[in-house]
Parts: structure tokens; C-alpha cells; sequence
């Protein structure tokens, strides 16, 4: 396959970036913008130190091999010369993105494999006809370095055989692929976060709880077991005939489809944007953004070696 070219180095870029470097490719990565560029070594290297503390990184990784492994490059040309994989990390602008394949198409030889980490867009309508046998989606999740899911999404014409191959990549990654029959926006483990986030936001809209109250049913009620069943595993302890009971009785209405939540639109008015401004639907106290990053890669490293000690309930 040759070298993997990125192209985007923002949060999602660099993260891939740094996942196929520890899995032993040669990576280019680029971005329009020479201070996103200049940020990509100290994120990579920021990030392989919480995985080295966590024991979760391979042996023998520092921040001259991480600089040998992913080259930063200031061109789209020098990025994708020579690459056998190339992955569209950009904005979720459709008209940027339709601009970027049309570029790669012009600059990258017919046996070129084009990815897209896009997170809802069906971007095959933006590729161009004579690449869509060797097109598809592979969609990482932040930060990509830690969690395992890629979704591996085909197009309606897309070679099986590529969709094989971009699964074994990631399974070579020591990652889990989720092989789509076809592309549907969010794919899976977004709609069904996209069904909560819409009862959430019910919930915080008709003020039945506040949001520390909510996070911690998610976290005490939900989480405990889903990382060990899952949600259909779940049903099987539960029983079926309770599951057909509770879904006959109808006791559950979703929250009709809404393109907004007032809750949601106050504090974005008040400039409490999330853990970047300090505020967001909580005071994070003053804390720089990347402490507050770290920490969470520390914990969710934490969780992810407690998950594999104690192992998923599958059946057969």
C-alpha cells in the first residue's frame, strides 16, 4: 500500500495520524492552514505520552521516531505523492470536500484507495465516477487513539475487496472495524448517541433534571453495563417477553424531531461553549483545556484496561 496520506490535521487528523504510526505505517500528514501544520508534532506527541503513562503505547516511541513516522507536509501535492491510501479528515463542508476529490483525483494515480473520515455526510455524490470502486468511509472517533471503533463504510459502487482490505488495516491497528451493508448519516454508534442527546435535551428543556443529574443516570445506570452486554445482550439477560411487553405497552413516546433545544441555545448565546471556553453546560474551573483533555484520556485509558481485565459477555 505504500505510505497513508491525511489530509486535515485538526483534532481528528492527528489522532489517525498517531494510530497508524504505532501500527507501522509511514504517514503524511497535511492542512491548509500553517498553524494547524505547526500544531500536528506537539498534539501526536502530547498524545503518546498519556498512552506511554497508561502502558497502552508500544515500546520504543518517542518523539524523534513519531517525526520520522508522520511527515508534515505543507502541500497537498508532497502529502499524497506516492501514498497507496489516502484519508479526507477536512471539515464537514460539502462543497470542500467535493473541491478536495476532485484535486486528489487530478493528482493521485486510478489505483489509489480514497477514504473519508467524514461523521454524517454521504460524500460518494462528491467523488468522482472513475473512483468510486476504490472509495469508501473510514470513520474513526475522538480521540482515535483510544477508542477502538472504525466504521468501514462502503458506496454503492465500491470493490468489495477494498472494503475487505480497509477492514483488515484496522483490525491490523489492534482496532475493532464495524463493516456497513451501506452508508446511512451517523452510522451506528452516533444514532443511537443521537437518540439520547434528543432525550436529553427534552429532558433539559421541560427542566425535569438538572444536567449533573442526568450525566450521572448515564454513567450509574446505563454505562455499568452496557461496555460488559452491549444493548441486545442486555435484552437476552432482561428476558424477550419483558422486552415485548415494555415495547407493546407503548408507555414510551421519543421526543418529536427538533432542529434546536432552547437549553442548548442559552448558553451558546452566553458564550458557554464547552470545555474550550471554560464553560459549557458546566464550570470546568478555570482549567486549561489540555489538562482537562489529558485527564480524560487518562480515565477513559483507565476504563479501557479495566474493560479488557474483566472481558465482553458474548453469546454464540
Amino acid at each position: 500500500m505504500g505510505e497513508i496520506a491525511i489530509v486535515g490535521g485538526g483534532v481528528m487528523g492527528h489522532g489517525i495520524a498517531l494510530v497508524l504510526a504505532l501500527g507501522g505505517h509511514g504517514v503524511r500528514i497535511t492542512d491548509t492552514s500553517p498553524e494547524t501544520r505547526a500544531r500536528v508534532p506537539g498534539l501526536m506527541e502530547s498524545a503518546l505520552a498519556t498512552l506511554q503513562e497508561a502502558g497502552a503505547a508500544p515500546a520504543g516511541w518517542d518523539a524523534g521516531r513519531l517525526a520520522r513516522a508522520v511527515r508534515v507536509e505543507a502541500t497537498l501535492d508532497a502529502a499524497v505523492a506516492g501514498a497507496g491510501l489516502v484519508i479526507e479528515a477536512i471539515t464537514e463542508n460539502p462543497e470542500a470536500k467535493r473541491a478536495l476529490f476532485a484535486e486528489l483525483d487530478r493528482l493521485c494515480p486510478a489505483d489509489v484507495i480514497l477514504a473519508s473520515n467524514t461523521s454524517y455526510l454521504d460524500v460518494f455524490p462528491l467523488i468522482p465516477e472513475a473512483r468510486q470502486a476504490r472509495a469508501l468511509i473510514l470513520h474513526w472517533y475522538t480521540p482515535p487513539y483510544i477508542v477502538d471503533l472504525v466504521d468501514v463504510v462502503p458506496g454503492p459502487g465500491t470493490d468489495p475487496a477494498v472494503v475487505a482490505a480497509m477492514a483488515d488495516l484496522v483490525r491490523g491497528l489492534g482496532q475493532v472495524p464495524i463493516v456497513l451493508k451501506r452508508f446511512i448519516p451517523g452510522y451506528i454508534a452516533n444514532r443511537i448517541q443521537q437518540a439520547i442527546s434528543a432525550e436529553v435535551f427534552r429532558l433539559l428543556d421541560e427542566d425535569v433534571a438538572a444536567p449533573r443529574d442526568i450525566d450521572e443516570a448515564i454513567i450509574h445506570g446505563l454505562s455499568l453495563r452496557i461496555p460488559i452486554l452491549g444493548h441486545l445482550a442486555k435484552a437476552d439477560f432482561t428476558g424477550l417477553e419483558l422486552t415485548q411487553r415494555a415495547l407493546a405497552n407503548g408507555s414510551y413516546a421519543p421526543p418529536p424531531p427538533r432542529t434546536r433545544s432552547e437549553t442548548l441555545d442559552a448558553l451558546c448565546a452566553a458564550g458557554r461553549t464547552g470545555v474550550m471556553a471554560g464553560r459549557g453546560y458546566f464550570d470546568w474551573g478555570g482549567r486549561a483545556p489540555a489538562e482537562l483533555f489529558r485527564e480524560r484520556d487518562r480515565k477513559l485509558l483507565a476504563l479501557k484496561a479495566a474493560m479488557a481485565g474483566i472481558g465482553r459477555m458474548e453469546g454464540s
